[in-house]
């Protein structure tokens, strides 16, 4: 579905990332894990076209999408939700979310759309009139995805979801995750730091330090590498 292949990114003279090759099957969620600086956000912004490559190629669904437009990698399927959530606070929940389909034309769907994210999120439903600002961050996350899946994304990217939040409420955002790709098989590429949430609902891992990809794997085989463990579990 997805191919990152040996990306380069560079900011100004200093590399960023460095031969980067990531796949996303389709109907997977995968994993890209690191701490902060690995360069993880970096991969996902040049997905996204908001930071140019300087090396490498990117394909989607079949497709060189290398220095496209980012409202035209959304058009095709791409959908990110950022670090931050970046939710419009003066706004109401429901009117965050009908941002999500703005591109869209297919009214049936998005009131389809519309109705899927809130049983996935019931709260989303009894807090649709409340500005988005005054709800607590777990709910601000809820909002960010369910805005993200009225884009109607083939794959949808999450940028640290579990930032800020609370062990509990990860585990929610974590489940709720996974039956958003159980349910509507929606492909999931998951930036975390959080190694706890991403080995728990990921089908294949990739690990990343200072730029560089160092271990790559389904979830079951990487908690066996003893690099890992020692990287990520402390032994």
């Amino acid at each position: 579905m997805l191919e990152i292949k040996d990306i380069t990114v560079k900011y100004g003279k200093s590399i960023a990332v460095k031969n980067v090759s990531i796949d996303i099957p389709e109907g997977n969620i995968v994993t890209l894990v690191g701490a902060n600086g690995a360069g993880k956000s970096t991969i996902l912004n040049s997905l996204m076209g908001i930071v140019p490559v300087a090396d490498g190629t990117i394909s989607f669904m079949g497709e060189d999408i290398t220095g496209l437009a980012t409202k035209d990698i959304v058009r095709k399927g791409l959908v990110l939700v950022p670090e931050g959530r970046h939710l419009f606070p003066y706004l109401s929940v429901y009117k965050n979310l009908q941002l999500g389909a703005t591109q869209r034309t297919d009214r049936q769907g998005i009131a389809e759309d519309l109705e899927f994210v809130c049983s996935l999120f019931p709260k989303l439903r009894d807090r649709s009139k409340q500005k988005a600002g005054t709800l607590s961050g777990g709910e601000q996350q809820m909002v960010a995805i369910a805005r993200g899946i009225m884009a109607n994304p083939k794959l949808l990217c999450l940028d640290e979801p579990s930032l800020g939040l609370a062990p509990i409420v990860i585990e929610e955002v974590g489940r709720k995750i996974k039956e958003l790709n159980e349910k509507r098989g929606t492909s999931i590429l998951l930036i975390e730091q959080n190694v706890h949430l991403a080995f728990g609902i990921a089908d294949y891992c990739y690990t990343l330090q200072v730029g560089s990809l160092t271990a790559k794997g389904c979830v079951d085989e990487m908690k066996q590498n003893d690099a890992v463990k020692k990287a990520y579990f402390g032994g």
